[in-house]
């Protein structure tokens, strides 16, 4: 009877264990692969799954930690595991030196956002993903750099990430990974590399400002001589318009000066003509009258010469008397 029972409890012991072991709870965005017998079966969904405990087991696949120590430094661990994460992973490599196309030992470090896509490839196609992921970043990256001078390697970071990316994601496709993204976090040249290079930017930065200072200093001077020259062109068209007006008003006070008198000579004419008289003696006579008035209103001691002619004034004089006596009468 004991025997019995303890038979019993043998077998719900066993019942218990066999169930508990033949139910495997998956969680979201995480996987498993199961081998029956050696041979693989299946591939888990997130959920509950059953499988047989003895026949069935998970094949373990190899994952990459990366912990942080107490002085600040990463430590990367590298255990086996059963449950196979679908999200995208980060993997920060380590600092690596590579060598440019002009030969300058470079050091650089590198981010790698990656995803598994095919959890049997991952799992049947590479023995150590990590690793192999880790060594063909490397490698590419060596191959890629000593194709470029170090200033295309310090000015060229989105080629660099495209170009590195495209062939990773080429290469790990049969691995059932998908490189989403390559990033390159730090690249630094040797010291005295980037005390050359400092010191050849502040002397880029001084040409510039002086030739930015000449350029200011040659277009101050361009518009200083525009200004002097559109004032002096300006004064020049000031000049010539003020010296047209006033010859313009001069003609034209000639012009009226000489309407005014050619009009009062064809008024004289005309009365001298009606009187009968002769109009070219008394012409002749006004203007030997006003010279003889101007000749004796001047100032001081001047000697006066009286023409020749001076009888054809007096004779002048009478024959206007004379005109002006009939036309009295």
């Amino acid at each position: 009877m004991i025997g019995i029972l303890v038979i019993v409890v043998i077998l719900a012991l066993f019942v218990m264990v066999f169930a508990i072991r033949g139910i495997a709870i998956i969680q979201q965005a995480e996987t498993m692969v199961i081998e029956r017998l050696g041979k693989y079966n299946r591939t888990l969904s997130s959920g509950v799954n059953i499988i047989w405990p003895i026949v069935d087991k998970p094949r373990q696949i190899a994952w990459r930690y990366v912990t942080e120590g107490k002085d600040g430094t990463k430590i990367v661990h590298t255990r086996r595991i059963n449950r196979i994460d679908l999200r995208e992973t980060v993997y920060d490599f380590p600092r690596q030196n590579v060598i440019t196309k002009d030969n300058v030992v470079t050091e650089i470090n590198a981010l790698l956002y990656f995803q598994i896509t095919d959890p049997v490839k991952a799992v049947y196609e590479i023995a150590n993903l990590p690793d192999a992921i880790e060594k063909l970043t490397q490698t590419t990256l060596r191959n890629i750099i000593g194709e470029l001078d170090l200033d295309e390697t310090l000015s060229s970071r989105d080629t660099i990430n495209s170009k590195l990316r495209a062939i990773l994601d080429e290469a790990t496709d049969k691995w059932g990974v998908k490189v989403n993204r390559v990033e390159l976090q730090d690249i630094n040249p040797p010291r005295d590399i980037r005390d050359a290079m400092e010191k050849q930017m502040r002397a880029e930065r001084d040409k510039r400002a002086a030739i930015l200072e000449a350029e200011g200093s040659k277009r101050a001077a361009i518009l200083e001589a525009e200004g002097k020259r559109e004032a002096q062109i300006r004064q020049a068209e000031g000049e010539k318009k003020a010296k047209i007006l006033v010859a313009e008003g001069a003609a034209e006070a000639r012009i009226r000066t000489a309407n005014a008198e050619a009009e009062a000579i064809s008024l004289v004419t005309k009365a001298v003509a009606e009187s009968n008289g002769n109009p070219t003696n008394y012409l002749i006579a006004v203007r030997y009258i006003d010279t003889l008035k101007e000749m004796v209103s001047g100032k001081g001691t001047k000697s006066v010469y009286l023409p020749y002619e001076a009888s054809g004034v007096l004779s002048s004089l009478g024959g206007i008397k004379e005109m002006l006596g009939d036309k009295g009468e």
